[in-house]
């Protein structure tokens, strides 16, 4: 009779270190006990906010994060963001109650490389720390779907851009900007300084993302601004 192929722990591999970032109490304490059963496994350390998170996963470098998204002081996106940037073999996985799309985009984006809800079994979290310690991603089938259709839907949908607010006195410089008034001009008809009316022409360029007059003009047209 064959001998069974070896796992990673039989083999002598070391164990994976999973730092636990979660603020409520009987949660973290049900993950450690998860993970202290299971041969393969340990906890390398706690965190109860996101701050002590990034502290934590600075100091004892783990090779698994397991990161709530609602979190005290730093909320578990902008920790992963830190923590990704600064140890890039440390995967993070995102364990929240929530499957709002904000959550999921925002964790992908800030560098997680797993997101799974708190009601997932204890078997497949298991499974999902193995794997994301391998190296794949893993997001919760639920989970993908959401992200697959909204995917979808920004490729179909263009995105109209953000443009900061215009005070009124800019506005007034716009209007007179696109009726083709050179600077001089504008602060002759607004009684202005030429230096101001350049300061107002440099802020709305900005606002409005455009590279020069005519296209702060067009942009202004298309928006409804003059």
């Amino acid at each position: 009779m064959s001998n069974p192929p070896q796992t990673a722990e039989h083999a002598g591999a070391p164990a994976i270190r999973v730092l636990i970032a979660e603020d409520q109490t009987l949660m973290r304490h049900g993950l450690r006990t998860i993970l202290e059963l299971e041969p393969g496994f340990a906890v390398a350390g706690e965190a109860a906010d996101g701050q002590q998170a990034i502290e934590r996963a600075l100091a004892l470098r783990p090779d698994v994060v397991l990161m709530d998204v609602q979190m005290p002081h730093v909320n578990g996106v902008a920790a992963t963001a830190q923590i990704a940037a600064a140890l890039p073999g440390t995967r993070v996985i995102i364990l929240t109650t929530f499957d709002y799309d904000e959550y999921v985009f925002d964790g992908i984006k800030a560098g997680a490389r797993g997101y799974l809800l708190k009601d997932t079994p204890a078997d497949d979290l298991l499974a999902a720390i193995r794997r994301v310690h391998a190296g794949e991603s893993i997001v919760q089938p639920s989970v993908a779907a959401r992200m697959i259709a909204e995917f979808s839907r920004r490729r179909v949908e263009p995105q109209e851009p953000e443009y900061e607010p215009l005070s009124e006195r800019e506005r007034e410089v716009l209007r007179l900007l696109g009726d083709g008034l050179s600077n001089r001009e504008i602060a002759a008809r607004l009684v202005l300084a030429e230096g101001t009316v350049k300061n107002h022409v440099s802020a709305i360029l900005e606002k409005l993302h455009a590279a020069n007059r005519t296209q702060a003009a067009r942009v202004a047209r298309e928006q409804g601004l003059i």
